[in-house]
């Protein structure tokens, strides 16, 4: 709760742990989710496949390898997309890099955030949890490029999340 007050962040510099996981099928097709309206930061926006944090927990604290933040992409993979932790072996998660990044969303609450970059290529069944995803949609290459323009026009209201945006623009499209 403290680490998403922009006041907190401004003041103390809080910082916290994150990953964004970024699953393609078999096709090389990008899920993207659009969060829920009750998100506390960036409600309604586009956004890679999904984002959270690791826990205080022993399985998720691990280092080595980034394997607490592939621990916990598993779990909220879960939560959030309804995923089975079968379909998404944590060894199977690519960590291709950390971005440490500040974004506000409103007045009020915002990101200051060390986040682990997780892509996965897997052909998966998705259920996604309405408390948490309010869309989703895969999208190729051309696709998101198209995306991208509509968002940097305001088109159709679109808004992408801060950090996704910092990844396609500095590594995702050289990667893809």
């Amino acid at each position: 709760y403290n680490c998403h007050l922009m006041e907190k962040i401004e003041s103390e510099n809080l910082l916290h742990r994150a990953f964004s996981v970024f699953l393609f099928n078999s096709k090389y097709e990008l899920l993207l989710q659009q969060r829920s309206a009750t998100k506390v930061t960036f409600p309604l926006v586009w956004t890679n496949t999904c984002c959270s944090h690791p826990l205080y927990r022993e399985s998720e604290l691990i280092e080595e390898n980034a394997l607490g933040a592939r621990n916990a992409a598993q779990r909220k993979l879960l939560d959030e997309l309804g995923i089975p932790a079968e379909d998404v072996p944590v060894d199977q998660f690519l960590p291709v890099g950390r971005m440490l990044y500040k974004a506000p969303s409103d007045g009020k609450w915002g990101e200051h955030e060390l986040d682990y970059l997780l892509f996965i290529v897997r052909d998966v069944k998705v259920n996604p949890n309405p408390d948490e995803v309010a869309d989703i949609k895969y999208v190729n290459k051309d696709q998101l490029k198209e995306l991208l323009r509509k968002a940097d026009a305001g088109e159709e209201g679109l808004k992408l999340s801060p950090w996704f945006r910092l990844v396609v623009d500095n590594f995702l499209m050289k990667w893809w």
